[in-house]
């Protein structure tokens, strides 16, 4: 059983945005990190841009150079997911799908090591189903990272039914060694952060749907009005319209209450492939020197 104090190296599923956050932040904070992907390429792309959000921090002098050289050698890319295996906690951050996150699970526990502690990143998903699925359900839980994951200071931490309290109080060790704050959440739809957050870019996209306002509308009243950072529907495009709607089928399913009906609109964009930034489209159009609303 892993001793609060003992995690050194930690494996890291998946090489996308948050995959290759969690890397970066893990690797400065001292952790010796393998990042696996099944995609070669993928893994050639993250450190690409590990180290350019690493340049980033040191050219802000929050970091130095050396801290900048030392974080990247930490880093061991691998397609292989038995090299992860042995690592003292691994972290999974792949699409928010529960089927495709089972069959990683079945496939990760031949690999793991007795002491192996397991996370998933999950924005919304059962843990204790996630859980399910490999040996030791016990040491396994949620470790949900906020997007962008270097700048976002929010961990939420959620237990499934047979976590223990070893396993908890471990992770939340990491995730204060890494400078952010953790927030413990229970293992129902969504957790806390979503379960606020995607309704309300949900009711905004149904304020669109019904006419109400136009996206730059929308967006500039709560700018304004509400004094968020950022409208709802260029949020919903900085986090993925996928995830988006991914999130709110959790929580329809999962609370089987109308007023988390996914609004037909973000499904049509989902379906047309108008994901957000990552592809250039989605509420706004992001193909030209400013991003334009779509509608």
């Amino acid at each position: 059983m892993s001793e609060t104090g003992s995690i050194r190296s930690i494996g890291v599923i998946g090489a996308g945005q948050m995959g290759n956050g969690i890397a970066h932040v893990c690797a400065l904070a001292g952790y010796d990190v393998v990042l696996n992907d099944i995609s070669q390429e993928q893994l050639d792309k993250a450190l690409g841009v590990i180290e350019g959000n690493l340049m980033r921090q040191a050219a802000r002098s929050k970091i130095s150079d050396a801290d900048c050289a030392a974080t990247l050698a930490r880093i061991k890319p691998s397609i292989e997911m038995a090299d992860i295996g042995q690592t003292d906690l691994v972290i999974e951050a792949a699409t928010e799908d529960e089927a495709l996150k089972k069959v990683i699970f079945q496939s990760l526990t031949e690999h793991l090591a007795d002491h192996t502690l397991v996370a998933s990143n999950t924005s919304s998903i059962s843990i204790t189903r996630l859980a399910s699925v490999t040996d030791r359900p016990e040491r396994f839980m949620g470790m949900h990272f906020m997007n962008p994951v270097p700048v976002m200071q929010l961990v939420e931490l959620i237990r499934g039914i047979a976590t223990e309290d070893t396993t908890f109080n471990t992770v939340r060790e990491v995730v204060m060694k890494l400078g952010k704050t953790p927030t413990a959440a229970e293992d129902f739809p969504a957790f806390i952060v979503n379960r606020i957050l995607l309704p309300m870019i949900n009711e905004a996209v149904y304020t669109l749907y019904e006419g109400v306002g136009s996206v730059d509308a929308i967006d500039t009243a709560m700018k304004l009005g509400a004094n968020h950072r950022m409208g709802p529907l260029e949020l919903a495009d900085f986090i993925g319209l996928d995830t988006c709607l991914a999130v709110m089928q959790v929580l329809y399913d999962g609370l089987a209450d109308t007023k988390y009906r996914p609004c037909p609109l973000l499904v049509k964009y989902v379906e047309a492939g108008w994901l957000g930034q990552k592809v250039k489209r989605g509420f706004y159009d992001y193909r030209g020197d400013a991003p334009v609303p779509t509608r």
